[in-house]
């Protein structure tokens, strides 16, 4: 996660290995959870968790063209690109073209985690570190929509923190978004799972990290979240 000030904390380090958790998520028949490799040395954690829970899980983290179809035939259900997108920091529509065109439109998603710039929201990539010109729009969101199929987007302000989510933000990716959305940062109560689905009309989905007792939370509890998602199948 990251403080105000952008510095990375630590909220959480597992004792159990992920396909730990993978077999939880197989167990309860959970999809399209995400597998993030933050940073380098992290590829080993990600192929066990995806031998556990092959097509059912997402893997993010250092994609792009040359190792993403490598991914999916690890067993990932689909493969989210973030920073490979910004050369230079800067978004390159070419890029996302031939990323779709080479793993298919149905089986990429893009990340699209952002800080808030006055009134609006721009992508934020590298750790959520440096924001690049990509404005959270609904232009931005229908144009994009064409290469993938889902989007995920991390409020980078709040995430981490427990202290609620971004409600402005998942108002206007329920309004915005043509194509399936997740939305995460900031979720402390299980009462947001229905929050977010109200904001956004049944159209955004939420995730929930710091707040998760299967993550070291207090404030939700994980067997609370699988029967939410029994009550409200998609």
């Amino acid at each position: 996660m990251t403080d105000n000030e952008g510095h990375l904390q630590t909220n959480f380090v597992a004792s159990q290995s992920a396909s730990f958790y993978a077999s939880r998520y197989r167990d309860d028949n959970l999809t399209g959870g995400h597998v993030i490799k933050l940073g380098p040395g992290n590829d080993s954690a990600a192929e066990e968790a995806l031998a556990a829970w092959p097509r059912g899980l997402q893997v993010g983290g250092g994609i792009t063209i040359d190792n993403a179809q490598t991914w999916l035939e690890k067993g990932a259900a689909k493969v989210i690109v973030t920073s490979w997108l910004f050369p230079s920091g800067e978004f390159s529509l070419d890029r996302l073209q031939k990323l779709s065109g080479s793993v298919g439109k149905e089986k990429l998603v893009i990340d699209l985690s952002c800080r808030r710039q006055s009134q609006s929201w721009f992508v934020a990539i590298n750790k959520w570190q440096t924001v690049t010109s990509l404005e959270i729009s609904k232009w931005c969101l229908r144009e994009l929509s064409q290469y993938a199929s889902e989007f995920l987007v991390h409020a980078a302000d709040v995430e981490g923190l427990c202290k609620g989510i971004d409600e402005d933000l998942v108002k206007v990716l329920g309004q915005w978004s043509p194509i399936p959305c997740t939305y995460a940062g900031g979720g402390k109560d299980i009462s947001d799972l229905e929050l977010v689905n109200r904001l956004s009309n049944g159209k955004v989905d939420l995730t929930f990290g710091s707040a998760l007792d299967l993550f070291g939370g207090t404030g939700v509890r994980y067997v609370d979240c699988v029967e939410w998602n029994r009550r409200h199948p998609r």
